[in-house]
C-alpha cells in the first residue's frame, strides 16, 4: 500500500468523525508555519515521506487537512 493510499483512508476517517462530531472539539489553536516544520522534521527523523496534520476546529474539515511530504 502506497503513502497515498493510507492517507486517503485515514482522510476518509477524519471526515467521518468532523461529520459525526462537528467541528470545534477541544482545539483552539489553527495550523501555524511551525507545524508544518514540526512535522516535517519528525518525517525526516522517522525516515517517512508523508505525514498529515489535521485541525479539526475548522467549519469544513477540507480546510483542516494538510499534507506534509519529504522526499515523496
Amino acid at each position: 500500500m502506497t503513502e497515498s493510499e493510507i492517507a486517503k483512508i485515514v482522510v476518509d476517517a477524519a471526515y467521518h468523525i468532523h461529520r459525526r462530531l462537528g467541528p470545534g472539539l477541544s482545539e483552539k489553536e489553527k495550523i501555524a508555519p511551525v507545524h508544518k516544520k514540526q512535522l516535517l522534521t519528525y518525517l525526516r527523523l522517522a525516515d517517512k515521506r508523508l505525514g498529515l496534520l489535521f485541525n479539526f476546529g475548522a467549519s469544513l474539515i477540507k480546510d483542516g487537512i494538510f499534507r506534509v511530504a519529504n522526499r515523496l
